[in-house]
């Protein structure tokens, strides 16, 4: 009976694995993105993360035709991408529940699927970070500095809320250890 029990603990471990993935794959708006500048675009709006301060900061930095040029070039290279990431993720979450109609789950089949989105993903947010850098790298000196200055203020706020979260963490571990009985 052990042996049966524990089969059916590892394929539920596995299901719930493959389906944290595809979740995964479907980031919360909030998340920080892990592809440079533009990708926050990915995961929301212009209001929050390293894009949105980029985005406030456009005007400001007085851009010549030929930057203006390579920030649309951006901004489209970074749209495109996020269109095609998100046709991606639900491709592969209509497989999953495709899959779910079937008796038997092809795992292969779901981990297979996952692996090529995301290899895909990865090729994606290197050519948005690539058409955003070769817009940083177009700017002068006094706008590179306007740039950082406001990235270096957004990613001081994106740790301050990873130090609450944080703290807020341990706060519930600690709680949930006090009320634990005692073994």
């Amino acid at each position: 009976m052990y042996k049966k029990t524990s089969r059916v603990a590892i394929a539920a471990a596995t299901v719930l694995a493959l389906a944290f993935g595809t979740a995964h794959a479907a980031q919360p708006n909030d998340m920080p993105p892990p592809g440079g500048p533009g990708m926050h675009q990915m995961h929301g709006g212009h209001e929050g993360g390293p894009f949105g301060a980029i985005m406030k900061l456009h005007d400001q930095l007085k851009l010549n035709a030929s930057q203006e040029q390579q920030w649309q070039a951006a901004v489209n290279t970074m749209k495109q991408n996020r269109d095609a990431m998100r046709k991606s993720h639900e491709q592969m979450r209509d497989q999953f529940k495709a899959q779910q109609n079937q008796p038997i789950l092809d795992l292969s089949a779901l981990h297979s699927a996952r692996q090529q989105a995301e290899a895909q993903n990865a090729q994606l947010r290197e050519q948005t970070s690539a058409a955003w850098l070769t817009f940083y790298n177009g700017l002068n000196d006094q706008q590179k500095t306007m740039v950082s200055t406001a990235l270096k203020q957004q990613f001081a706020k994106m740790e301050q809320r990873h130090e609450k979260m944080k703290e807020r963490w341990e706060q519930h571990r600690a709680a949930k250890a006090a009320s634990a009985p005692a073994q």
